[in-house]
């Protein structure tokens, strides 16, 4: 029986999303970080129409979510434990095999041996018991956030992460194509090249580029004299409008502002993306940053023309960018 991961923009059954709960990550940034989180899933749960799955990860993230979302309509608070917020990496990979729901499950090791924490090797197996999902386990290392999918069996990745040593050994673009269609019932990768500076994910497609639709991919474009990432956003559009997916169709292309330079806590540029924007039923919810308001406003509008029939949202995430990531990063989807 074929397998395919349906695409973001396919109807959901839940959304789940990682509630920050530990205040030795986030030191200072834990309020803030828990307060984007909780208006992130008020939006996921009003005009989103997400049946919202807050996992907490620790006894104080439970109380804390309790006492921001406890009351919320469409919020249920599931108790577990992880040793950050990262879902889409840490978290199954919803598929279909035929009508049968299957949650895949793929080994995880902290980026690359970068941030190695207490049970975000479980954290698939808590959330497909959760979800009512046999889990299948897959035999290599892959996050959710290095692959975009179409829905038609084309994914979109890049090759500073999926082929590089720190993840699985010895992988060529042969090879990794042959795990992908293995585990995830890809017939076609189109593989792009790096990701932003200073992404500790080394390069997750989720920042630079994501379709929106069959045969429709966005990707950034510049924003200010600053913005570093300048040259690898213009070789990924350059690399996409050369593309053509598994069905056989050339890609249209779509670029979208980034957010330009935005300082990281620690100095030098944070990885802040547009494109870690979540799909919902009802709603695109795009993060913005403490920059150029011009810029989230510009992209905000593009990501409206390309989802008509979708309120498209744009909330801070700046705190939650300090911990390394945004929207996309911190949620997976249940298709219905």
């Amino acid at each position: 029986m074929s397998l395919i991961v349906p695409p973001e923009w396919a109807p959901h059954r839940a959304m789940w999303l990682g509630f920050p709960s530990h205040a030795d990550l986030w030191e200072d940034n834990l309020d803030p970080a828990q307060d984007e989180v909780a208006a992130l899933a008020r939006a996921l749960a009003g005009p989103g129409g997400e049946k919202v799955r807050l996992l907490t990860g620790c006894d104080e993230g439970e109380i804390a979510a309790r006492r921001l979302l406890g009351d919320d309509a469409g919020i249920e608070i599931v108790p577990g434990q992880f040793g950050d917020i990262w879902l889409r990496d840490t978290g199954p990979i919803f598929a279909k095999r035929e009508k049968t729901d299957v949650a895949l499950g793929f080994k995880f090791n902290g980026w690359g041996g970068k941030y190695l924490l207490d049970h975000d090797d479980t954290v698939s197996d808590q959330i497909a018991k959760a979800s009512g999902v046999d889990l299948a386990q897959q035999d290599m290392i892959l996050e959710g956030g290095a692959l975009d999918h179409d829905g038609q069996g084309t994914v979109l990745t890049t090759r500073q992460c999926l082929l590089n040593p720190n993840r699985n050994p010895g992988w060529t673009e042969i090879i990794a194509e042959k795990a992908l269609a293995e585990a995830l019932g890809t017939r076609k990768v189109l593989w792009l090249g790096e990701g932003l500076a200073n992404d500790h994910t080394d390069g997750h497609v989720d920042n630079l580029a994501r379709f929106v639709a069959p045969g429709v991919a966005v990707c950034p474009v510049a924003w200010g004299l600053g913005d570093v990432n300048a040259e690898a956003y213009n070789l990924a559009a350059a690399n996409l409008a050369g593309m053509v997916d598994a069905a056989g169709a050339r890609l249209r292309v779509v670029r979208i502002p980034s957010p330009g330079w935005i300082e990281s806590q620690g100095g030098g540029v944070a990885p802040a993306s547009h494109m870690n924007f979540i799909i919902a039923n009802g709603a695109v919810i795009m993060p913005t940053y403490d920059g150029d308001p011009q810029a989230a406003s510009l992209a905000a509008q593009a990501l409206q023309t390309l989802f008509p029939d979708r309120t498209v949202i744009s909330l801070p995430s700046d705190a939650i960018l300090t911990g390394g990531g945004s929207f996309h990063c911190i949620t997976q989807q249940e298709p219905a």
